[in-house]
């Protein structure tokens, strides 16, 4: 699936992430150099809030997977914007 449908490279220093669509399950998937590791968490009650959009594969920061993988929607996640300053004084 990551190499077919999503023209990705399953051996990447990457984690794929998938979801049912009950939003209940998430399996992550990455390689670690001698094979594939896959990872499955499931919730019993809830449901995860898992990012909607445009784009087939969306890049998530650790951060967020972390984020995504407590249940936290990541929509409703605003940070304060990115700062340039010339000097300090």
């Amino acid at each position: 699936l990551v190499e077919q449908a999503m023209g990705l490279d399953p051996m990447a220093r990457a984690v794929y992430a998938f979801c049912n669509k009950r939003r209940n399950r998430v399996k992550l998937l990455f390689y670690d150099r001698s094979g594939f590791l896959l990872v499955l968490k499931r919730l019993e009650e809830d449901r995860f809030f898992w990012p909607r959009g445009q784009q087939a594969v969306l890049t998530l920061t650790t951060e967020e997977l972390h984020w995504l993988l407590d249940g936290i929607d990541l929509a409703a996640v605003r940070r304060h914007p990115e700062r340039q300053y010339r000097s300090m004084g």
